[in-house]
């Protein structure tokens, strides 16, 4: 969907902003461009729309080169989310959203309809805020209506400059969280620059790490991280590398352990015999139907009378979806103080991710980019001696 060939971009004063820089987004990817400041990655992104023109080489758009193009047509057929999201003061909200539309000659009705339309798909009720001025929103409200605007006229490229940076940590993480989300159902070709390495780590299907005015590695987030291309890489991801991978390594099935389980209508008598049988401390409790309901002591079953697994199940806290972040299940165990945590479908209860299973996940995904394959094709003897 957008192609670079060899673009360059050569101020008068002798400053080269972009070096023969060639890469390929491809329709529906988020690409994250990370990077410090003054390395080149907001003037690539600028290139996109002409914003900024090329000194040399040539940008592509869905096979068209933009240079051929009008400015004006060709930006209204891009979305642009700033950091500072650039609403008009003076008109409300949908307005504001129906922005675009109206440009490229919708009708009236129209416009709006779509501008209701975007607002109630980014959470925002069209009936509560559409009628509201910029003014009256919150810093993460105004994020949202800027998406919702780029959005507007259903363009199939997406540029996003820092588009969560104006935000504190809290909010921007749930706009992040929304806006994958949203990426789910919309599958914008999107160009997003960051200069946050987690950022760029979490949003990203691919990301380009500049160095000055180059690209030194273009790759999966997975990838850069567990096998920087170049020293400048892995000095830029950070010595903790490995703990932001966690980001990125999903919980799959062949990371889970089958610890005791019990049911929930299962006599307490029955039920401690079997655990003290299987030398196990506590056992998870299903219903029954399969779906995790909680888990049980094995001491506590031994020492109660007459009942059911039912009277003593405890509700479990520390559990995350199948396909979850690392991250996630391990930021789990920490805030629970669990030695475990239960991986579920929905609600249906799947087996229990380890510590000791966390790790050997990490070290699969980190040997199975190295040598090409999946997961599951790592010998776990490699993993055990790394």
């Amino acid at each position: 969907m957008i192609r670079f060939e060899q673009v360059s971009k050569v101020y008068p004063d002798g400053t080269r902003a972009v070096d023969d820089l060639s890469f390929e987004v491809a329709e529906g990817e988020l690409v994250t461009l990370v990077g410090p400041s003054g390395c080149g990655k907001t003037t690539t992104m600028m290139m996109v729309n002409r914003l900024i023109e090329p000194t040399s080489g040539r940008v592509l758009v869905d096979g068209e080169d933009i240079a051929t193009l009008d400015p004006v047509k060709l930006r209204r057929r891009i979305g642009y989310v700033i950091q500072q999201v650039g609403l008009f003061p003076h008109r409300t909200i949908l307005d504001n959203t129906a922005t675009v539309p109206a440009l490229i000659g919708w009708k009236r009705p129209k416009a709006r309809a779509r501008a209701a339309e975007l607002l109630d798909l980014v959470g925002l009720d069209p009936a509560t805020y559409g009628p509201r001025y910029p003014a009256q929103l919150s810093g993460g409200q105004r994020q949202r209506v800027g998406v919702a605007r780029a959005l507007a006229a259903d363009p199939p490229v997406l540029l996003m400059d820092e588009p969560f940076g104006a935000v504190d940590p809290v909010v921007r993480e749930r706009l992040q969280n929304e806006f994958l989300g949203l990426q789910a159902t919309v599958r914008k070709t999107v160009l997003l620059v960051t200069h946050d390495i987690e950022e760029a780590v979490r949003m990203g299907d691919r990301m380009a790490v500049y160095g000055s005015g180059r690209i030194e590695q273009f790759d999966t987030p997975a990838s850069v991280l567990g096998a920087p291309a170049t020293p400048y890489v892995a000095q830029f991801v950070g010595a903790d590398r490995g703990l932001k991978r966690l980001s990125v390594t999903t919980v799959e099935p062949d990371d889970l352990e089958q610890p005791p389980v019990v049911r929930l209508d299962e006599p307490t008598g029955a039920a401690a015999s079997r655990l003290r049988g299987e030398e196990a401390r506590w056992a998870v409790v299903l219903n029954e139907g399969g779906e995790l309901h909680g888990w049980v002591g094995a001491d506590e079953l031994s020492l109660a009378g007459a009942g059911s697994v039912a009277d003593l199940a405890r509700r479990m806290e520390a559990w995350v979806p199948l396909g979850a972040p690392l991250k996630q299940a391990f930021s789990e165990m920490l805030q629970y103080d669990a030695g475990w945590v239960a991986v579920v479908d929905g609600a249906r209860f799947l087996g229990v991710l380890t510590p000791a299973k966390l790790h050997e996940a990490l070290r699969r995904s980190v040997d199975a980019d190295a040598l090409g394959v999946g997961r599951g094709e790592v010998d776990f003897d490699s993993v055990a001696d790394a």
